[in-house]
Formats: structure tokens, C-alpha cells, sequence
């Protein structure tokens, strides 16, 4: 992902921490929406997918969507911290994601995955 800043740290909890900064002129802000664009909620999803196979190493599919909560928007230019924890079941990948902008609470998922081989 090309909006990825800099390299993903490791917790000392096993999650892992990644920082991505969306310029304005991203072509996931185009129409969404004109007079006041915000990274959509989709693209947030994406990127806890994206993610995940980085820690992994592997391609994952999205199997569920447990929990998807937008606590405030993500706006062009902005950092966004992403924080990551990973935990493997039998047939299944749960990514848990805490998104947060300057401190502030800006979402948090739930997905549950799959090793798209």
C-alpha cells in the first residue's frame, strides 16, 4: 500500500503498529465526497486486510465482518495509526484493528480471515 509511512513496529503484546498518510490527491478520495472527502469506510477495511497479510506474509481473503466501528472521520493528509493483533483459530485469521488519528479514537474492526492460496 502505497500510503504506508515508514516501516511496521512490533509490540512487546504481539500486535503490530502501522502508520499510513493519504494525500489529498489519493484516488480513494474521489467522490467521497466533493466538498468535504473522507477516507470511506470500505478503504479502512482494506486496510486491516492489507495489513494482515504483511504481518502473515501470505494473501487472506475477508470471510466475516465481526465489528466495524467509525468512531470519526479519516481526512486527506492526515496520519493514521493503525495498531493490529492477530490471532490464529482453526480454519480462521481474527484481525482486531484500533485506528486513531493525533490520539484520538477514529474506529476499530473486527475481521475474520482466511488463507487465500
Amino acid at each position: 500500500m502505497a500510503a504506508r509511512a515508514g516501516e511496521p513496529r512490533q509490540n512487546p503484546d504481539g500486535s503490530t503498529i502501522f502508520e499510513f498518510r493519504f494525500g489529498m490527491d489519493e484516488p480513494v478520495f474521489a467522490g467521497h465526497f466533493p466538498d468535504r472527502p473522507i477516507l470511506p469506510g470500505v478503504f479502512q477495511l482494506e486496510m486491516v486486510r492489507v495489513a494482515a497479510e504483511l504481518v502473515m506474509q501470505c494473501a487472506l481473503g475477508v470471510r466475516e465482518i465481526r465489528k466495524a466501528k467509525f468512531q470519526r472521520p479519516i481526512l486527506p493528509d492526515e496520519t493514521v495509526k493503525l495498531v493490529l493483533k492477530l490471532s490464529e483459530k482453526p480454519d480462521t485469521i481474527q484481525a482486531h484493528a484500533h485506528f486513531s488519528v493525533m490520539g484520538q479514537p477514529a474506529g476499530e474492526m473486527i475481521l475474520l480471515l482466511w488463507r487465500n492460496q
